[in-house]
């Protein structure tokens, strides 16, 4: 519907030629944009009204123990079964960082998120079978796991932002009285993130529009299909600033593995796109220092890269 809505504005009432570049990117823009603020404001919503029944204090005093990483691995089957892209799943990643859930948690969970869901997994059975969708759940999980308990462990949250460093560290259960309560806090709550976050998104999906527009098929082409040991670094570096949905990037990897690329090189390029954007990064820059973007992107790009080598070297029992 929102879709049909775009497409109406555009072309039957400003009469812009569908046909050109730039009307593709102008509709890419205001479509991706109208939709992440709208989830951005719901999903704020819903995280904030299930945290005013939360126990906070009791939540986080779980998740800060010790538990021989159980927490990160948690983290990171709650992002496999949540239905978000990479920025989607910011909202609920700062409402674990303001109920004091520790940063390296709650970077299992944004690591996970976007790379499994169970659109990805349904169309991933549909075009790759059960034994490479199993290894690739897995595999996204256990990215999620490794690369919060690293990150988690070098102490990483003095380059959030102070309002959102200030929250994590004072941490209070609000007590409400009533569900009217409850609700005006979830809407002051969505209004104050979409207010702090939306001229960061407009640039990030603008930037991505003009790559997933401008860049042409045929260069991406020409870079993926080289062969040798620094593909994959390669095209998990073309990835990672690309932005795309579930439906368009497994795709995209089902055509790439039959024109003969190893199937730990396709899907390494899928994860770079679901799991990293430069959307993304440019949302994260809103609630933390850039220094803290690239150590994670560094962090989770390094990962993928391992995981597509690991996928390239199993290739023969998966398939």
């Amino acid at each position: 519907m929102l879709q049909k809505a775009v497409d109406w504005l555009l072309y039957s009432v400003i009469k812009m030629d569908s046909t050109t570049r730039f009307a593709e990117t102008v509709n890419y823009i205001i479509y991706d944009t109208i939709k992440i603020l709208f989830l951005l404001f719901i999903m704020v919503f819903i995280a904030a009204f299930l945290r005013s029944y939360l126990p906070q204090d009791k939540m986080k005093k779980w998740l800060s123990k010790k538990r021989y990483g159980l927490e990160n691995f948690l983290a990171a089957v709650f992002g496999a079964i949540t239905p978000f892209c990479s920025c989607s799943s910011i909202p609920l990643f700062i409402g674990f960082i303001r109920s004091g859930i520790p940063l390296g948690v709650t970077f299992s969970f944004l690591v996970t998120s976007p790379l499994v869901n169970e659109y990805l997994v349904v169309l991933m059975l549909g075009f790759f079978g059960w034994k490479i969708t199993a290894a690739y759940v897995a595999s996204g999980i256990f990215l999620g796991f490794f690369s919060g308990i690293i990150l988690g462990k070098m102490k990483l949250e003095k380059y959030l932002n102070k309002d959102i460093a200030l929250n994590a560290k004072n941490v209070k259960q609000k007590v409400f009285s009533s569900m009217q309560e409850r609700f005006n806090f979830s809407i002051n709550e969505s209004y104050s993130m979409v207010q702090k976050l939306w001229i960061w998104l407009i640039v990030g999906v603008g930037i991505g529009a003009l790559i997933h527009n401008f860049v042409p098929q045929q260069a991406i082409d020409a870079v993926t299909s080289r062969t040798g040991i620094f593909t994959i670094p390669i095209v998990v570096l073309l990835g990672v600033p690309m932005y795309g949905s579930c439906a368009a990037i497994v795709p995209i990897a089902v055509a790439l593995f039959q024109k003969g690329i190893p199937i730990g090189t396709a899907l390494a390029f899928m994860m770079a796109i679901a799991g990293l954007s430069f959307p993304e990064g440019v949302m994260l820059k809103g609630i933390m220092k850039l220094k803290l973007v690239l150590i994670f992107f560094a962090v989770v790009t390094a990962g993928i890269i391992l995981t597509g080598y690991l996928f390239n070297f199993l290739q023969n029992i998966l398939l």
